[in-house]
C-alpha cells in the first residue's frame, strides 16, 4: 500500500513537472522574440502568433503536424537517458506527457463532441486542462495561465504571480519585455500574413419555404 501509494505520487508530480515545463516553453514562445527570429521563429513563434489571433486553427492540424517538434524532442531525452543508464518510468512518463502537451492544448479549444467521451471525462475531471479554464489565457491581455496539459499548475503559479516575476527578472537583466501582443483588443490589426490563416467564413443559403 504504501510503495503504491509513492509510485502514485511520484506519478503526480511527473505530470505536473511535464505541465510546468510544457508552460514554461509556452511562455516563451508567447513573450520573446518574432515571427522573423532565426530558426525558432517560423517552427514556433509564428504558429503562437496565428493562436492568438485564430484560436481554432490549429484544431485542424493533425497530431504530427502539431507534436512533431515535442516528438523530436522527447525521442532526444529518452536517447540521452538511455546513455546515462537512467532510462525509468518516470523518464518515460515525463516524454509521454511531453510529447502530447500540444495534443492536449488542442482538445481544450474544441467541442465536447470533437474530443469524445473519453478526454470529455477526463477534462470533467479537471485531469486534463479544461476549456473553461484555457480560456483565461485567451483572455486579453494574453499573459497568464500558460501550463496547456493539466488543471493543476495554473492557479498555483498564479496565486504567487509566477510570470509575473519572471517576466520583471527578465527584464532587469536583459531589459527585454513581454512581445507586443497584436491580437488584444486595440492592439491593431497584426502582421499582413495572417490573412493567410483567416477562418473562411461560409454564407448561409436563405431557407425555402415550402408554403409559399
Amino acid at each position: 500500500m504504501h510503495s503504491a501509494l509513492l509510485i502514485a505520487l511520484q506519478a503526480l508530480g511527473v505530470v505536473l513537472l511535464a505541465d510546468f515545463v510544457a508552460g514554461l516553453v509556452h511562455w516563451l514562445e508567447d513573450a520573446y522574440g518574432s515571427e522573423d527570429t532565426p530558426l525558432v521563429g517560423p517552427l514556433l513563434i509564428k504558429p503562437n502568433i496565428v493562436h492568438h489571433h485564430h484560436p481554432r486553427f490549429f484544431t485542424k492540424l493533425s497530431w504530427w503536424q502539431s507534436s512533431w517538434d515535442l516528438l523530436l524532442v522527447g525521442a532526444a531525452i529518452l536517447g540521452v537517458a538511455a546513455w546515462l543508464d537512467a532510462l525509468t518510468w518516470q523518464v518515460g512518463l515525463f516524454v509521454i506527457i511531453s510529447v502530447n502537451a500540444n495534443q492536449i492544448h488542442k482538445w481544450s479549444h474544441m467541442s465536447r463532441a470533437e474530443v469524445g467521451p473519453v478526454v470529455a471525462f477526463l477534462q470533467d475531471c479537471r485531469i486534463l486542462l479544461t476549456p473553461r479554464q484555457h480560456a483565461l489565457h485567451h483572455t486579453d491581455p494574453k499573459n497568464t495561465y500558460y501550463c496547456p496539459v493539466t488543471n493543476l499548475m495554473n492557479p498555483v503559479l498564479e496565486a504567487i504571480r509566477f510570470w509575473d516575476r519572471l517576466e520583471t527578472a527578465v527584464a532587469w537583466l536583459t531589459g527585454i519585455g513581454h512581445r507586443h501582443d497584436a491580437s488584444n483588443r486595440g492592439q491593431g490589426s497584426g502582421p499582413a500574413w495572417l490573412a493567410d490563416y483567416r477562418p473562411v467564413r461560409t454564407s448561409r443559403a436563405p431557407a425555402v419555404r415550402d408554403d409559399v
